[in-house]
């Protein structure tokens, strides 16, 4: 008599919390790198493309966390397991209200390029580098043979005065005139009295060192 062979039962496996929880890993780590990067990529004329990109990701924001909420109706059945996707949206959340993002960025931004942007500054006082550009007496083309320290081309200001020589590193320039950066003034020297800023104060004005300001016109 043939031996019987035994059946073998397949363990029956909880419902799946994956799928929600990649979602939630990946739309809040798109969501904060917008969050962090959005005053780099407001440069022209990607500024067009995040003017798309920031209400698109507030919506997918929004959608994927409420979606993440109806999940907790399965935590009986499936365990607390099920609400780590709203968890990760709502340490996002706090992250995107309390973390000061842009000034995180900006601060790298700052600290990586502040001895090249040093050196070139150098050049401008030694005389070495000067304004190249025929349609504007105050823009200096570093083009592509030099370290990518300002948006936009990669074209810095300047301003000689008496009291010296300020230049300005762009972080973004957009649409009518506006634009960011770090500015460097002479020992002593004012941002305010920069030529952009005949006109109109600047609406932002941060120091970050010694001579060098963030501002925005």
């Amino acid at each position: 008599m043939a031996e019987a062979v035994p059946q073998t039962t397949t363990a029956a496996t909880g419902p799946s919390v994956r799928v929600p929880l990649a979602a939630a890993t990946l739309v809040s780590a798109v969501t904060l790198s917008v969050a962090t990067f959005e005053l780099a990529m407001a440069d022209w004329p990607s500024g067009f493309v995040l003017l798309a990109i920031v209400p698109l990701m507030a919506l997918v924001f929004c959608g994927c966390a409420l979606w993440s909420a109806t999940l907790l109706l399965r935590i009986r059945n499936g365990g607390a397991k099920f609400a780590l996707p709203l968890l990760i949206y709502a340490l996002t959340l706090a992250i995107l209200i309390y973390a000061p993002l842009q000034q995180i960025a900006l601060q790298q931004n700052f600290d990586w390029h502040h001895k090249t942007r040093e050196r070139i500054v150098a050049r401008i006082e030694a005389g070495e580098l000067k304004p190249n550009v025929a349609s504007n007496k105050n823009l200096i083309a570093l083009g592509d043979r030099e370290p990518n320290v300002s948006a936009g081309g990669n074209d810095i200001v300047v301003d000689e005065t008496d009291e010296g020589t300020y230049v300005l590193f762009l972080t973004s320039r957009g649409l009518k005139h506006y634009f960011t950066g770090f500015l460097r003034v002479p020992p002593g020297g004012d941002p305010k009295k920069f030529f952009e800023f005949e006109d109109k104060s600047p609406s932002q004005l941060v120091r970050y060192d010694k001579d060098w300001y963030f501002v925005a016109n």
